[in-house]
This record gives C-alpha cells, sequence and structure tokens, in this order.
C-alpha cells in the first residue's frame, strides 16, 4: 500500500506534484491527516532491489523510527541538511525540502550546531518537518559543552514533540566559541543516555579512515563497534573510495556488530572547498580524484561533472555491495543530490 494525499499546499507554502511512485508517505504534500490509501505502484523498477520509500507501511501505521525502517525490506535513501542561520538560507533550505521530498527519502536528519549554537533552530526544523510534511526527521544531537541535565531536557522534550529519531554525536566544538566542557565525554553516553529516557531509534557516527583523533585503525573500530552495539544503526562520514567503507563494515562484523551502516556520500562541486572538509574530518583526498579535477580545475562546469559521475559510480560501487542505503549530505542544496539519484535510476517511472 501507498500513502497518499489530497491536493493541498505544502506546509511549508509550495504546491508541488504527487510523486508517481509507491511508498508511505511519499510526496510533498500537505498534513499527515489527509493521507488516504491505494495499491502501491511497483517502484524503482530499474534497480536491482527494492529500495525502502519513505517510511514503510506496517499494519496500516505509519513506520517512523529509522530502525524500523532499515529492518524492513529494501534499502533506503536519506537527506541530511544543516539549520540556516539566516531568513534567506532558510528560504533555500524550504526550497531544498520540497524539492527533495518528491524523491521520497526514507528519513532526512538535520545537523546541530556546535555546543548547541543552533539548538532550537535544530528542534523547530526537525519538528516542521515530522509535523508539516511526509517525511521522517532525525535530530543530530551532541554531548559537546552540555551538562548531563541539559541534554536530558532536549531528549525529553524530542520525546513530547513526537521525535522518535536521534543521532548522538560524541561533538567538536571549535575552539574559538570557549564553550565548557561537556559532562558526556563520549557518544555512546548519549546513547546510553537517549535509551533511558525514551523509547529512540537511535543512530550514531563511524568514520571509514578512521576518526582523525584515534590513535589507530584499530582503536577507532573497536569504539566504533561498541557504540554501534548499543544503537540501532550508523551514518558514515563521507568518503571517495569503497574499499574504505567496505573495510569499515568488515572490521565492525569482526568484532561481532553487524547492525546497518549507512554510507555517507558527498559529491565534489569546489576542489578547494571538499579539500576542506576533507581534511577536517581525516577523510583521505585520494590522487587519482585529485588528477581528474586538475585537469579541468579552470572549468567549473567539468569539475562538478567529474564530482557528480564519480559520486554516482561509488554508490553503485556501495549498492552493489550490499551497503544498506545511501545518505546523501546536500548542504541544503537539491540538484546535485537528484543528478545522482537520477543517474542511479531510482526515479519512479
Amino acid at each position: 500500500m501507498v500513502t497518499v494525499r489530497e491536493p493541498v499546499p505544502n506546509a511549508l507554502g509550495h504546491a508541488v506534484p504527487i510523486p508517481a511512485f509507491g511508498g508511505c508517505a511519499a510526496g510533498p504534500l500537505g498534513p499527515r491527516s489527509l493521507r488516504r490509501r491505494i495499491p502501491t505502484p511497483r517502484p524503482f523498477a530499474s534497480v536491482s532491489r527494492t529500495l525502502a520509500v519513505p517510511s514503510q507501511c506496517a499494519e496500516g501505521n505509519l513506520v517512523a523510527k529509522i530502525g524500523d525502517i532499515l529492518a524492513s525490506h529494501g534499502r533506503v535513501i536519506s537527506f541530511e541538511f544543516f539549520p540556516p542561520r539566516t531568513d534567506e538560507a532558510m528560504a533555500t533550505l524550504e526550497r531544498t525540502l520540497v524539492e527533495l521530498e518528491s524523491l521520497a527519502p526514507s528519513f532526512v536528519s538535520v545537523t546541530y550546531g556546535a555546543g548547541g549554537t543552533t539548538r532550537e533552530r535544530t528542534h523547530e526544523i526537525v519538528v516542521r518537518i515530522n509535523r508539516d510534511t511526509g517525511m521522517t526527521a532525525m535530530a543530530h544531537l551532541t554531548c559537546a559543552a552540555h551538562t548531563r541535565a541539559e541534554l536530558e531536557g532536549i531528549l525529553r522534550r524530542y520525546a513530547d514533540a513526537g521525535i522518535e529519531n536521534v543521532l548522538a554525536l560524541g561533538g567538536d566544538p571549535p575552539a574559538d566559541l570557549e564553550l565548557p566542557e561537556g559532562e558526556l565525554q563520549h557518544a555512546i553516553e548519549l546513547v546510553r543516555l537517549a535509551r533511558a529516557l525514551g523509547d529512540f531509534s537511535i543512530g550514531v557516527a563511524v568514520h571509514p579512515e578512521p576518526h582523525p583523533r584515534s590513535p589507530s585503525m584499530e582503536s577507532d573500530r573497536r569504539h566504533s563497534a561498541e557504540k554501534l552495539a548499543e544503537a540501532d544503526f550508523a551514518i558514515t562520514q563521507f568518503f571517495f573510495d569503497a574499499h574504505h567503507y567496505f573495510g569499515l563494515v568488515d572490521a565492525l562484523r569482526a568484532h561481532g556488530v553487524d547492525k546497518p551502516v549507512i554510507p555517507g556520500i558527498m559529491p565534489v562541486l569546489r576542489i578547494a572547498g571538499m579539500k576542506r572538509m576533507a581534511e577536517m574530518q581525516g577523510s583521505e583526498f585520494p590522487e587519482w580524484l585529485a588528477r581528474k579535477l586538475r585537469a579541468v580545475e579552470d572549468d567549473p562546469d567539468a569539475v562538478r561533472k567529474i564530482g557528480i559521475d564519480e559520486a554516482t559510480k561509488l554508490c553503485r560501487t556501495l549498492l552493489d555491495g550490499g551497503a544498506p542505503g545511501l545518505h546523501f549530505y546536500t548542504l541544503n542544496r537539491s540538484t546535485a543530490t537528484r543528478e545522482i539519484h537520477a543517474n542511479l535510476g531510482l526515479l519512479g517511472t
């Protein structure tokens, strides 16, 4: 079955068409109370395995927990956004939400500013997405610069607002903010706190290459396995070579942890900016990719095309190798994500 809605405007103020493919909550129109149910058409006919669309239906109810979505048949496609700091940037995000909702993501997530600097806006956006669109939203939350009591209050507020999904992170606040040290030191402590306070589906972050502060690869893999064992799923930082992802998954399995690990995807659209971001998170910017990009560095359109093409190849390799889906770092823009989505043949027909 597929959930559709009567033709009313999106709550973000935009009128858009109902998508032609299946899945619960597919389509960016109107409040949840206006949904009706019709038989599901065959979704994503051009991919080898069916991808999970926004939220799977079970016994006629909307499945909102990401752990449950992952446990159902199919693979997931998800999008990540960050809280804008200006009204203009917020308008851009709202357009992006409308454009990407038509792709029927399995879920979306909203990041959290260092030390809670965007705490209220993260909460507002996550609640609005869950309330006013057909997408399932997950809130990021960091330990950094928070007391335990503050984190308890934030989690209880999410639970009261009906938010069922949390990405638990340690967090790395910039030194120039002079924020106080957090009472919880590691993401696994936040996983345990969220588990104790509410019926959340909890994700964690993992680093394929590994975390830049890890003393060794083995130490990183051991700590990643420990926190994922207590969570429901993981999302990786972005990377450029598939072997980093598969090596991580194999290492986690060697530690006895076989929970879903969703690879994070970010195409190269501009050389300098991507190199800085890769360095910040400890990712290798591979020489084979650098050579391709340097050959056309004076042509922004050519750089962008290579970035999209290589990201598409990476996604295909990951899905063919058994990855449970793809998590796109959108930077609050839709075009690159929509192009890769179309290249992979994920659009409804």
